[in-house]
């Protein structure tokens, strides 16, 4: 079920097994109700028989006692009829003709014998016993009978059912009204909270700091968390865009001349020449774009809804099958060194093989011209796989390494974006990994550290 607010929800969950114990105690009530009059109305029986038996022994049958025909006249708020019969038969007092059932004989009336018949077309509860006495010359067993309305012990039930009930829909209307009341006071901080919330924007994200119950702290702690996330995300993009448009503005600017020194080329052979350098422009720009974009995407994304299980191994051998011919184009020779396991890790396959193209660009384009080696070796840890990237050529001093991994940071000028370092270290960070600049006397070295799956 759905309910439009928390306060009609709570109130459902409280009152919905109120109701039903107030249902279960009425059904009990009636029960004992029902029990009670029974046992009281068959008292008041009793009391009359025996008061009319001892009456019609004192009087030899001529009349009742003023106590008796009060009794009688009124008992369990009711009159009472009676039939009393002399052992020959002969009537003696009372009404000429008492019900009777099938079910009572002379012979089980040693005791008072109570039993439900019809009478005039009504149901009445009967009492009928026989007692020992002499009336006027007459000596045995006396039979005596007395009835009285049925209608009247349910009317007597009803009566007092109905006021419990009503007692129990009084006290049940009396929670739901405090709790109705109670749980909007209590609801107040939440209340309160929405509207703290409701005044954060995109220029407005202060973490929320306010006194609420112990319940809503978790509430008001993820929401912070949430707000300083999309905060520093919100920054970041910004920064980025900012970043992106100095970056991109000089690239840009030289396509667009490039793009007019053809169209005013003074003949067809300038045109070529000037042609081939806007189209390597282009792919310069085109490379750069891309870059950004894939930084931006390693800073942001969330990979779980694309992570696999991936073999290290076979990804490695993807990336190098890749980079092998830009490598060749430029004298580089690759080479891969494995261990005998296979390491297998958690991850976004195209993010991480981003990662290790990355890297590996960055040592044919920031090696120098002496670099003509790269070599790729894979190890594990108990708990980590190892990618280590290493180069010939001139590497990386040890000052400038945090700056050659920063964004649009380069350790010595020259060719490219200085996003290639920045972009594998997003991606390991995004995997739970790290990525390490290593001391090499013979070039550079870049670890990178993922957290390994257990076989």
């Amino acid at each position: 079920m759905i309910f439009p607010s928390l306060r009609s929800r709570l109130i459902a969950i409280i009152l919905t097994p109120l109701l039903i114990i107030a249902a279960g105690v009425a059904i009990w009530q009636y029960s004992a109700e029902t029990a009670r009059a029974k046992d009281m109305f068959d008292r008041g029986l009793l009391s009359a028989a025996l008061a009319i038996s001892r009456d019609v022994a004192i009087s030899d049958g001529d009349a009742l006692s003023p106590n008796t025909r009060s009794l009688i006249n009124n008992t369990s708020g009711g009159e009472v009829f009676y039939h009393v019969y002399a052992p020959d038969g002969v009537f003696v007092t009372g009404y000429s003709t008492p019900p009777v059932s099938s079910l009572v004989s002379a012979a089980n009336l040693a005791e008072p014998v109570f039993y439900d018949a019809r009478y005039q077309g009504e149901d009445v509860r009967v009492l009928r016993f026989q007692y020992i006495t002499t009336v006027g010359d007459v000596s045995g067993v006396f039979n005596v009978t007395v009835w009285q309305d049925a209608d009247l012990r349910q009317a007597f039930v009803n009566e007092l059912v109905i006021r419990s009930i009503t007692g129990i829909a009084l006290l049940v209307a009396s929670v739901g009204l405090i709790v109705w009341f109670g749980v909007g006071f209590g609801l107040r901080p939440l209340l309160d909270l929405e509207s703290a919330i409701a005044k954060r924007s995109a220029t407005e994200l202060e973490p929320i700091r306010r006194q609420v119950p112990v319940e809503a702290r978790g509430i008001v702690t993820t929401v912070n968390t949430l707000l300083d996330r999309v905060s520093r995300r919100i920054s970041s993009k910004d920064e980025f865009i900012s970043n992106a448009a100095h970056q991109l503005r000089n690239p840009v600017a030289g396509v667009l001349a490039l793009a007019e020194a053809v169209e005013n080329a003074p003949n067809p052979e300038a045109a070529r020449t000037r042609s081939a350098e806007l189209v390597k422009a282009a792919q310069q720009t085109s490379r750069l774009t891309n870059q950004l974009l894939s930084f931006e995407r390693a800073a942001g994304s969330d990979f779980s809804a694309s992570s696999e299980v991936l073999s290290l191994k076979a990804l490695i051998h993807d990336v190098s099958d890749s980079f092998r011919p830009d490598a060749a184009k430029k004298g580089v020779v690759l080479s891969l060194s494995f261990t005998e396991q296979d390491p297998q890790i958690v991850g976004d396959r195209v993010m991480i093989q981003e990662a290790l193209l990355n890297v590996l660009n960055n040592a044919i384009v920031h090696g120098g011209p002496s670099v003509d080696t790269v070599l790729i070796r894979l190890s594990q840890t108990t708990s980590d796989a190892v990618v280590q990237i290493n180069d010939n050529g001139i590497g990386i001093p040890a000052d400038q390494r945090q700056v050659a991994i920063s964004r649009f940071g380069q350790a010595g000028a020259g060719p490219g974006s200085g996003l290639g370092l920045a972009i594998a270290q997003r991606v390991m960070s995004q995997h739970d990994g790290h990525l390490h600049l290593l001391d090499d006397p013979d070039g550079a070295a870049v670890q990178m550290v993922f957290p390994r799956v257990a076989a």
